[in-house]
C-alpha cells in the first residue's frame, strides 16, 4: 500500500501514531545489554497510552534501569482514554494537560508475584512525587523537556513523522543514545544521511514485513488483505539508532560474480548499477549504485558507504550527458544518476546509495 497516511500526515502534521506493544518487544529484545543502570526517556508520548511506556515500566527491574522518564504533548488526541491521571473539566471531560511520569523503582504492590500493569497505576496514583504536570504544552523543543533529555542516557519513542528532521537533530545535538521509530525516507535527509555515512546511526532489526500498524486516531486505509482492525498500516517504517547491534558485524553473503553485460554502468557517474542488494558482485573492487534496502544489511567493516545517488557534496554527477539524454528521456533529470537499459533507453533508478565492497574477492 502506498505510504497515503504518512504523507497526510506530513502535510496535515497529525503525528499520532502508536507503535503496538509486540513490535516494540521484538526489537527491544536486541537492546537489553544497553538499559542497565540508565536513565530512559520516553518523549512524544502519553505515558500511560505509550506502549514505550508499558514495556519499560514493565519490565524496569529486568532491565535494571535507574530512572524511567515519559512526557506527554498535551495535544494528544489520544489522552485519558486509558486513565484518567488529571480532573475532570466543567464539562465532565479529561482535562488537556502535559505532564510527565518519572519513575526510579516498580515493585509487586498487589503480592501476586509479579510486576504488572495494575501495579504501575498504583504507584502513578499513589506517589506524588512520580506523576506531575508540566508547565508548558510538554513539546520536545520546550526548554523543561529539553532539560529532561540532558538527564536521560537513552532515548526511545515513535517521533512526531513531520518533524523527524528537527527531532533527530537534538538527539545529536546533545549527544545522546537513542532508539526511534521513523520512515525509511529519512534516510535521504540531510540531517541523517550523513550520520549514516559516518557510521554515527544505522538501521536495527525493523518490523516484521516491512510494515507497521500503528493505532492511530486517524481514518484506517488500509486494504482487506493488509487490514487490521483500528489500526493504520504505514509501509517502510524503519527503526533507527546508535545503540550497538550483533547484525551490524554480520557480513552480506554475496553471490554474485560480476559481468558488465548484467551490470550496466552508469552514464554520468563512474559506477554499476546493481538492481538488488542480493545481486552486489563479490569480485567488484569499484563504486556501486545499490537500493536504500542496502542499510538493512550493512556492515561497515564489509563496505563504505560513498553517498546518495545524486549530484551532492559526495558525489558528482556529469551533466554535460544531459542534453543527449533527454531527448530520448525528457523526464530526466540532470542531477541523478542513470543508465542505459538493454534496449539502450536511457532510466534512472529511483534512489541509489553509491557503495564500494572494501574487500572484493577474485575466485
Amino acid at each position: 500500500m502506498a505510504n497515503k497516511n504518512l504523507n497526510a500526515a506530513k502535510t496535515a502534521k497529525k503525528d499520532e501514531f502508536y507503535t503496538q506493544l509486540g513490535d516494540i518487544e521484538r526489537e527491544l529484545q536486541h537492546y537489553w545489554p544497553h538499559f542497565r543502570d540508565k536513565v530512559v526517556l520516553c518523549n512524544c508520548d502519553d505515558p500511560y497510552e505509550s506502549n514505550f511506556f508499558k514495556y519499560f515500566a514493565l519490565r524496569f527491574n529486568q532491565l535494571g534501569l535507574k530512572k524511567l522518564i515519559c512526557t506527554c504533548y498535551d495535544g494528544s488526541p489520544v489522552m485519558g482514554t486509558e486513565l484518567s491521571l488529571f480532573a475532570l473539566d466543567q464539562q465532565g471531560e479529561q482535562k488537556k494537560v502535559a505532564y510527565k511520569v518519572e519513575i526510579t523503582e516498580v515493585s509487586d504492590v498487589n503480592g501476586d508475584g509479579a510486576v504488572d500493569l495494575a501495579d504501575v497505576e498504583y504507584l502513578i496514583q499513589n506517589d506524588k512525587n512520580v506523576l506531575s504536570s508540566l508547565q508548558g504544552n510538554g513539546d520536545f523543543r520546550s526548554r523543561e523537556c529539553i532539560e529532561l533529555l540532558k538527564q536521560a542516557d537513552i532515548v526511545v519513542t515513535n517521533p512526531p513523522f513531520s518533524l523527524f528532521r528537527e527531532y533527530i537533530g537534538q538527539l545529536v545535538k546533545y549527544d545522546k543514545a537513542f532508539l526511534i521509530v521513523g520512515h525509511q525516507n529519512a534516510i535521504h535527509y540531510g540531517e541523517v544521511f550523513p550520520l549514516i555515512k559516518n557510521n554515527k546511526l544505522w538501521l536495527g532489526y525493523g518490523f516484521k514485513g516491512g510494515a507497521a500498524h500503528f493505532s492511530s486516531p486517524y481514518e484506517d486505509r488500509a486494504t482487506a488483505s493488509d487490514h487490521r482492525e483500528n489500526m493504520i498500516r504505514v509501509s517502510g517504517v524503519c527503526w533507527f539508532t546508535n545503540l550497538t547491534i550483533a547484525k551490524r558485524n554480520e557480513d552480506l553473503d554475496l553471490i554474485c560474480r560480476y559481468s558488465p553485460e548484467e551490470y550496466p554502468t552508469y552514464y554520468n557517474f563512474d559506477a554499476i548499477d546493481v538492481g538488488k542488494v542480493q545481486d552486489i558482485p563479490y569480485d567488484y573492487p569499484g563504486m556501486m549504485g545499490v537500493p536504500d534496502s542496502f542499510l538493512d544489511k550493512y556492515n561497515p567493516d564489509q563496505f563504505e558507504i560513498i553517498g546518495l545517488g545524486r549530484d551532492g557534496e559526495d558525489i558528482k554527477v556529469d551533466r554535460s550527458v544531459y542534453d543527449k539524454i533527454k531527448l530520448k528521456n525528457p523526464n530526466a533529470r540532470p542531477s541523478h544518476i542513470g543508465y542505459y537499459d538493454k534496449s539502450g533507453m536511457p532510466k534512472e533508478p529511483y534512489s541509489r546509495i553509491i557503495i564500494r565492497n572494501k574487500h572484493p574477492k577474485t575466485i
